[in-house]
């Protein structure tokens, strides 16, 4: 990698640091948003992990597991910006989301306000335990092309009403990638007395968090994502006032623990038996990985690089941009409407034609070919990506141009 004090420029991203990834050097990879991509140093320290797991089982999991979870946390939570004593770790945003779902006193009529840009596995989750309890799931629509932040707040409390009793937010849409800002729609919330929960999946390493200043109830963030851990690291942080109202979604030995640790709270999410929590322990190296390597700097130039093709593929595919192309609403990748109706055809042949792993995601009767740009990526990744599409529309009636 560039040190922190080289310029890194948009032509030579790619080339500085394609190196220090697994990444098969024939495809070109521009879906990193759906699971990330572990570089080379974190992985090792993943398997170094998983290796000292496995020459004496017994003594890691009972002595040297709780200690290394909790320096793992610490590290964390400075990251995130919130005290270690108020998260743990869970392998995906869907499993924290879980346990919180789990635990909310719902009745029927109870309503739960989120936007229709939400990731298609909460919806899941939120309508399951609906159908429970007699509460009622309201994906508030926020129109598109977004305008302003402001538009995207008042339609947002159009939902509102007074059954309303949770507002449930992704701050980084999936199929849209747009940012929601979640901090006004949090402070509001907290005037109006509801539970505030936030699906940051796509925020650590991505766009600057601070999670005790942005002040929810729940918050859950992935590591495996644009932080760049191995897959399964996520984190789940809970308001103090809360934590002791939160079941475990897995009752094991920290339930009435006969050796209690420092909380509650940890006991009852911590141990939850055998399982292979190396991913979490990666922490530490995980964030010293994106120091050294002076990661903001990266990500400054790979927003700047989604900005600069977003009207050019807009162009190609004869569709308009979302939202204003600035960082206000994008960060590391965009999403380009793109008329099709058969996106599932789309996203296979440029994956089996063309080599290029790419989400093509409908999403409310639209359709999107998401792109994401990360350090391994070059200009050169989006003109093959645009020379491909170029081709289908003269080639194919898969996209109607």
């Amino acid at each position: 990698m560039k040190s922190s004090n080289q310029e890194i420029t948009n032509n030579e991203l790619g080339n500085a640091s394609k190196s220090e990834f697994l990444l098969n050097p024939s495809i070109t990879f521009l879906n990193h948003g759906s699971f990330g991509a572990c570089p080379k140093p974190i992985f090792e320290e993943y398997q170094r992990f998983q290796r000292e797991l496995e020459s004496d089982p017994v003594e890691f999991i009972t002595q040297k597991q709780p200690k290394y979870l909790k320096t793992a946390r610490e590290s964390l939570a400075q990251f995130v910006g919130c005290r270690a004593q108020d998260l743990f770790f869970t392998p995906n945003p869907t499993y924290a989301v879980n346990v919180i779902m789990r635990s909310l006193k719902l009745n029927p009529g109870d309503e739960i306000l989120a936007t229709n840009h939400e990731y298609g596995a909460m919806d899941r989750t939120w309508n399951f335990y609906c159908k429970k309890t007699g509460a009622k799931y309201i994906r508030q629509n926020i129109s598109l092309p977004v305008t302003s932040k402001e538009q995207m707040i008042e339609e947002f409390w159009k939902g509102y009403n007074a059954k309303t009793k949770v507002v449930f937010l992704n701050q980084f849409s999936s199929a849209t990638a747009l940012i929601f800002p979640v901090k006004e729609i949090c402070d509001k919330a907290r005037e109006l007395g509801l539970i505030t929960i936030v699906d940051g999946a796509h925020v650590p390493g991505h766009i600057a968090l601070n999670i005790t200043e942005l002040n929810p109830d729940y918050y859950t963030g992935t590591l495996h994502k644009w932080m760049l851990a191995p897959k399964g690291s996520s984190f789940l942080y809970v308001r103090p006032e809360w934590q002791n109202e939160l079941e475990p979604l897995v009752v094991s030995w920290g339930y009435q623990s006969i050796t209690p640790g420092e909380s509650q709270f940890l006991d009852y999410h911590e141990l939850q038996g055998t399982r292979d929590v190396s991913a979490f322990l990666c922490t530490p190296a995980v964030i010293e990985f994106l120091t050294v390597n002076n990661w903001k700097a990266v990500s400054a130039q790979c927003k700047q690089m989604v900005l600069d093709n977003y009207q050019r593929f807009c162009d190609l595919l004869h569709t308009q941009p979302i939202a204003p192309m600035t960082t206000e609403f994008l960060g590391q990748m965009a999403s380009i409407p793109v008329n099709t109706n058969r996106p599932v055809e789309l996203k296979e042949l440029l994956y089996s034609k063309y080599k290029i792993q790419i989400p093509v995601m409908p999403l409310n009767d639209k359709v999107y070919i998401r792109y994401s740009v990360n350090a391994y990526n070059s200009q050169t990744d989006l003109d093959i990506l645009y020379n491909a599409l170029e081709e289908i529309i003269k080639t194919t009636d898969l996209i109607q141009a």
